[in-house]
């Protein structure tokens, strides 16, 4: 067995109405500067939780997709604030920016040294993590994610820094949700636990959280986007997105996010939606390479054996296409602003982030990666 390190969350509480739980930690551990980063979404959320703390402040400033621009003037303001805790509460990308920020603000190093594997040295400040979306996993994972600006691609900082101390998982957090957003970061999601499972480095110690985590999605993500209501397939999808968090660490990712960064950098294409775009075709290229992982993945989405594990790899891909299908989203890049003749410098970009291409089972090249694209551009 190959050696494998798990970077753990000392406290994890998961379950529905934990939220009141977190006020119950904030004031047994006599914080008294709380800087909470949030979208204005969540402001109802934040405003509960601080209730009763001496002093607090709300940064509601958050992009969509948070850039190293934006995220130094959130850097700005915490420096000012002089925090003991940073607190982030909504979806991936406030999450990664209060991650980001409880590391940095006192820190003298910049977000530029740190953007990339475990650069980043140190974290003094207590960091609360809080979410609101089924489908980053960043509240267990050691990554961030920001956008650069001047090369026009997202950008990792991953370190066991970054892993916060106490993380609160309520699915009725979940339950407001737009529908087109339960969609995309579910199957984000879903690619985490895709793409861990079937990587170049999986380990069967995470092979069991990727498993579970596909079941879970696959068997809830169509009632979540349908059926907002139904705290059920909620409580199942932030489960299966906790699963792929803590996938993302020690294993992590492959080609299908290596492949959506462009999408998002130059694009502005949301992150989930960018992967739910590829993963599809990046399956089907992968799966000549590695059947039998991606006849697993089938069959933990539902399907039945056949005859062969290239087969049920087949219907696997088949029944993605389904699932995405029924939740509504735009498949094809050339419905969101994208033209041919961007196919190849999107190739090109993608490749080039080594960190995650290395994981894939496959081998692409450039020709391969823009057939990719094509497939998705005609959204085939």
């Amino acid at each position: 067995m190959e050696k494998i390190t798990l970077l753990q969350v000392p406290k994890l509480t998961i379950g529905c109405g934990c939220l009141a739980q977190c006020k119950l930690y904030l004031s047994a551990s006599a914080f008294k500067r709380a800087f909470l980063v949030a979208p204005p979404i969540a402001r109802k959320h934040a405003e509960k939780i601080l209730a009763g703390l001496p002093a607090s402040y709300i940064e509601d400033s958050i992009e969509a997709e948070p850039s190293i621009a934006s995220f130094k003037q959130i850097l700005d303001h915490a420096r000012h604030f002089e925090p003991d805790v940073i607190i982030g509460i909504g979806g991936g990308s406030a999450l990664d920016v209060a991650k980001l920020v409880a590391a940095l603000w006192n820190s003298a190093q910049q977000i530029e040294e740190v953007m990339g594997i475990n650069l980043l040295r140190e974290r003094k400040t207590a960091l609360v993590c809080i979410p609101t979306t089924a489908g980053t996993g960043s509240e267990v994972s050691p990554n961030a994610i920001l956008l650069d600006e001047a090369d026009k691609i997202k950008k990792g900082i991953i370190s066991p820094c970054l892993v916060p101390d106490a993380v609160f998982v309520d699915a009725e957090l979940t339950l407001t949700v737009p529908p087109s957003v339960t969609a995309a970061t579910g199957l984000d999601a879903l690619t985490h636990c895709i793409e861990t499972y079937t990587n170049r480095f999986a380990h069967p110690v995470v092979d069991i959280w990727a498993l579970e985590g596909i079941r879970l999605i696959a068997s809830a993500l169509v009632e979540a986007v349908q059926q907002p209501a139904s705290l059920d397939a909620r409580e199942k999808m932030a489960r299966g997105s906790l699963y792929g968090g803590l996938c993302l660490g020690p294993v992590n990712t492959a080609a299908v996010h290596a492949l959506s960064y462009p999408l998002g950098g130059w694009f502005h294409i949301a992150h989930g939606h960018a992967n739910a775009i590829l993963l599809p075709h990046v399956m089907r290229f992968n799966s000549v390479e590695a059947p039998s992982r991606y006849a697993d993945v089938a069959v933990a989405m539902g399907v039945q054996r056949e005859s062969s594990d290239q087969a049920t790899a087949e219907s696997g891909v088949l029944k993605l296409w389904s699932l995405i299908k029924a939740t509504k989203l735009e498949m094809e890049l050339s419905a969101l602003g994208i033209r041919e003749n961007d196919l190849p410098r999107l190739a090109t970009a993608g490749l080039g982030v080594t960190r995650l291409m290395k994981n894939n089972p496959r081998s692409m090249s450039q020709q391969e990666a823009e057939a990719i694209y094509r497939l998705a551009y005609k959204g085939a």
